[in-house]
């Protein structure tokens, strides 16, 4: 395939007022990841140094490598059930493992150009697991949000739920009001920007400045000092996992076996499966909302190489999960970044704060990133959805609503395997409806088809059969095709069928008007030649 990044066509006719717009950008979505890199890592049952750097690496490395222009990368709320999973049951070595073959994966995926086949999964299941991840994801955060004294949280709903109320009479009025207050400055904040808020009535541009400032940012600032002049009893980054290194990651070499690659190949077809649907769902987010003359739609394919080579390499530093992250990549856009200098600008931004102000994160507490958290799954799931259902057939509610429920109570790669065997069965027979076969003459001799002859619908040439069994001998049943528009190699065998009853009892089988590909597959069939000339 044709290898070329995105950031090469960007940079023609690049201009100062683009570069502008880039820093901006990418300073601006640098401070927004921070803290939900941090919330990401430990929220998946790994130190916060993993999901900064995996920010900071893998977004650097989309960036240079990908296929959008404003696309940014780093851990995502969708992998912290899928890695809290997989630490817990093949530890931190085997996320590794795990991460560098789904890299494989999605380069494989690109190399041979499979970027457009994300499109064919039902928006049922992506709605369905979207909405069960971010139920999974709250559940997870109740243990910070609560203050909960959980040793070592379960990876499975129901033994998490079993945890959370064997110790719910242990909550921490200190730790609820900090993820509660945390959760509702998230969801005040970007109302101060409104044209009728209070605060834009106030004389004064420090205060619209100020009001500009990435909620997520505020929260985290504000609610972590707030809990350390009051010295309040809640645990905390530094008290968890003695802080963040101020230094650059040191390289982990993973134990690669036979064994452990075999273990882990569900693990890692799942993250390399959920990291295409993320990365091209959100390239595609970014296109229908980019206005800017310099903007091009994204290559698929080149976005999963990039996305791909992330994953390999970020693993060796000790890093989690790549995808494309949807509220980090419209952040980035609305804030002027046309080209992806501005991931790099984003990745820079992340490596400054964490190599000279790393010290202060060891004063944030475990609640106000839970809060944070809760207020990503909030936003993450299409609640309306669940309301807007009965508008819909019986096969979308089926759908979505299966996969939701097996998302949450099994796991994610057993709901996308379910809901796309569900959804081909279920388009299967919506297929098979849509194909009929009826009578066109008082005689019986004339039939029309229409629709698509498949294997799903060959029972309803059965009425056809019953016919032949009447036909007067030296008689010719004609099939009227010119409405079929489909026909596979069961139904080819049916007519065959046809065609050799008819011929039992001394009659013929004539098709005429046919479409290219039933006249293609009757004659590379051999078929065409044994039926009588057509009318």
């Amino acid at each position: 395939m044709h290898f070329r990044p995105r950031i090469v066509t960007s940079l023609e006719n690049y201009n100062r007022q683009r570069l502008i717009g880039d820093l901006g950008a990418g300073a601006t979505v640098g401070v927004v990841a921070l803290p939900l890199a941090m919330a990401f890592a430990i929220a998946s049952g790994l130190p916060p140094q993993s999901g900064l750097w995996t920010a900071i690496i893998g977004g650097a490395l989309v960036a240079l490598l990908g296929g959008s222009n404003v696309q940014i990368a780093g851990p995502a709320g969708a992998f912290i059930v899928i890695v809290y999973g997989i630490v817990q049951r093949h530890g931190v070595g085997g996320l590794l493992v795990a991460t560098c073959g789904a890299g494989l994966l999605l380069m494989l995926m690109g190399m041979l150009r499979l970027g457009n086949l994300v499109r064919f999964v039902p928006v049922s299941i992506i709605i369905g697991f979207t909405n069960g991840i971010a139920v999974l994801i709250a559940l997870s955060q109740l243990k910070d949000a609560l203050g909960l004294p959980i040793a070592k949280m379960p990876g499975d709903f129901f033994g998490q739920m079993q945890a959370i109320g064997g110790h719910l009479p242990q909550w921490s009025p200190a730790a609820l009001a900090l993820s509660l207050g945390c959760v509702a400055l998230l969801f005040v904040w970007p109302y101060l920007l409104h044209q009728r808020s209070p605060i834009q009535r106030l004389d004064g541009v420090t205060v619209r400045t100020f009001a500009r400032l990435p909620a997520p940012v505020v929260a985290l600032v504000a609610l972590t000092a707030l809990s350390y002049v009051l010295k309040l009893p809640v645990e905390t980054i530094g008290s968890r996992f003695g802080g963040i290194p101020q230094e650059l990651p040191t390289l982990v070499l993973p134990e690669l076996s036979w064994d452990s690659a075999r273990r882990l190949l569900m693990p890692t077809i799942t993250i390399a499966a959920l990291g295409a649907i993320e990365s091209l769902l959100c390239a595609r987010v970014a296109d229908q909302l980019a206005t800017a003359p310099s903007h091009r739609k994204h290559d698929p394919n080149q976005e999963l190489l990039a996305q791909g080579a992330a994953n390999f390499f970020v693993p060796f530093l000790g890093g989690m999960p790549v995808t494309g992250t949807i509220a980090r990549t419209v952040t980035n856009l609305r804030s002027g970044a046309t080209s992806p200098v501005s991931g790099l600008v984003h990745s820079l931004m992340l490596m400054l704060i964490v190599l000279l102000a790393a010290p202060l994160a060891v004063h944030v507490p475990l609640a106000v990133l839970a809060g944070i958290l809760l207020f990503v799954a909030w936003n993450m799931g299409e609640w309306h959805e669940f309301v807007r259902l009965r508008q819909f057939s019986n096969h979308y509610r089926l759908l979505l609503l299966g996969t939701f429920f097996l998302t949450v109570v099994f796991d994610l790669m057993v709901a996308v395997e379910v809901g796309l065997v569900l959804a081909c069965v279920l388009f299967v027979r919506r297929m098979a409806t849509l194909f009929k076969v009826h009578a066109t003459s008082a005689d019986g001799l004339h039939w029309r088809l229409h629709g698509a002859l498949f294997f799903g619908a060959t029972d309803k040439l059965d009425v056809l059969m019953e016919a032949a069994q009447t036909v007067p001998a030296g008689s010719t049943l004609t099939l009227d095709m010119a409405a079929l528009f489909s026909l596979d190699t069961t139904g080819v065998d049916a007519l065959e069928q046809l065609h050799k009853t008819l011929a039992q009892h001394g009659a013929h089988l004539a098709l005429r008007d046919m479409q290219p590909q039933v006249q293609s597959l009757l004659e590379r069939s051999g078929l065409a030649d044994k039926l009588a000339p057509s009318e």
